[in-house]
């Protein structure tokens, strides 16, 4: 039973820290201009996606995971 439930958590474990490559896609007034390939978890991913965005002058770029 302790064999069981070490690999049970062990594989639990896998699976929540799992770190995948996620795609940031930027656009400036409607058209895309760049993407990034993020490594990481979905919540980090999203954070440094977010970093990107801008509002310059009234030109606003937009980033987010896709």
């Amino acid at each position: 039973m302790k064999k069981a439930l070490l690999v049970f958590g062990f594989g639990l474990f896998l699976l929540v820290s799992c770190q995948k490559d996620y795609t940031c896609t930027c656009q400036i007034s409607g058209q895309t201009t760049e993407t990034i390939t993020i490594r990481g978890t979905k919540k980090n991913a999203t954070a440094a996606c977010d970093l990107n965005d801008a509002n310059i002058l009234g030109v606003v770029q937009d980033c987010s995971i896709q």
